[in-house]
């Protein structure tokens, strides 16, 4: 119901799509990067071990500032990518989990995340970020994406020029989304964007993108998809016949119990708005945040 949805341009560890980059020659292809997702976004591969002319088969040696200045770099220079896919538990890739050695030798007992990461991440704070790991997850990997298509519409956005009357509608556009990821953040970015008025652009609209990429990061659960299902099916009550107003709310009933998957109270839904058009529902991102033939909602 929405417009054509545009491939966002997706940083990933080289290693993911079968490049030979690895330490010992090898690589981590994930089927999921390069068999499912590859279909739908634009990867930028990089290794930043090969970058900084470590190279495969090398003997260890320390490279932490190189590879925390690449980090830096690739921050700036893929200023267009709207997300990044690392190597999970990768010395420089990794986001969490890495062995991370002590001065006597000793590993941390929890890890901590690869300097490439860690810089990419410090410099880049609103960019989504995940590990091929934790996108095996299927809300993880729902959410990840949601948060991908939100960037890429934004740098949309500021490519076409920001305008008070641009963010208002791209606010109105995430509502129902935030609604469903972070509520209480969801109050608290409309009383900002009531107040758009009272600020410049240029400070209001980072402000803004990084609160809302911050509440776009909690996953929803199925008590905040089946609240905002709820007031979605609210504009149709007069629409509906009893009938088909009690067979929405059973879905959505059997969602909340775990019986159905997402995709099912959405495409009725979806099914019952084809039939009677609400001009502002038919812009919500919430009910397309992806791709459909990416089939995220079928398992969550």
């Amino acid at each position: 119901m929405n417009a054509k949805i545009v491939a966002p341009r997706v940083g990933i560890s080289a290693c993911l799509l079968g490049h030979p980059v690895r330490f010992n020659g090898g690589h981590k292809k994930s089927s999921l990067c390069s068999d499912t997702l590859a279909s739908h976004v634009e990867f930028v591969p990089v290794c930043p071990e090969v970058a900084i002319g470590l190279g495969t088969l090398q003997p260890e040696r320390d490279v932490t500032a190189a590879l925390a200045a690449y980090g830096r770099q690739v921050a700036g220079q893929l200023h267009d990518i709207s997300g990044f896919i690392l190597m999970q538990k990768s010395p420089s890739c990794g986001m969490e989990r890495v062995k991370v050695y002590r001065s006597d030798g000793h590993t941390l007992p929890d890890g901590g995340s690869g300097v490439f990461a860690r810089a990419l991440i410090e410099a880049r704070p609103e960019l989504p970020v995940e590990e091929d790991g934790r996108l095996n997850d299927a809300v993880l990997r729902e959410n990840f994406l949601t948060r991908v298509y939100a960037y890429a519409e934004w740098q949309r956005l500021r490519h076409d020029g920001l305008s008070r009357k641009a963010i208002v509608d791209f606010h109105s556009r995430y509502k129902y989304q935030l609604m469903a990821n972070h509520p209480l953040q969801y109050q608290v970015l409309g009383r900002l964007v009531a107040r758009l008025a009272e600020h410049s652009l240029e400070s209001f609209a980072p402000q803004y993108f990084g609160q809302l990429m911050q509440a776009l990061k909690q996953p929803a659960t199925r008590g905040t998809h089946c609240n905002v299902l709820l007031h979605l099916s609210g504009y149709l009550k007069h629409a509906l016949g009893p009938e088909d107003r009690r067979e929405m709310r059973r879905l959505i009933d059997q969602y909340r119990a775990g019986i159905v998957p997402l995709v099912v109270p959405l495409t009725l839904l979806r099914h019952h708005l084809r039939h009677h058009p609400d001009r502002y529902l038919a812009r919500q991102a919430y009910l397309q945040p992806h791709p459909e033939t990416l089939s995220l909602r079928n398992g969550i």
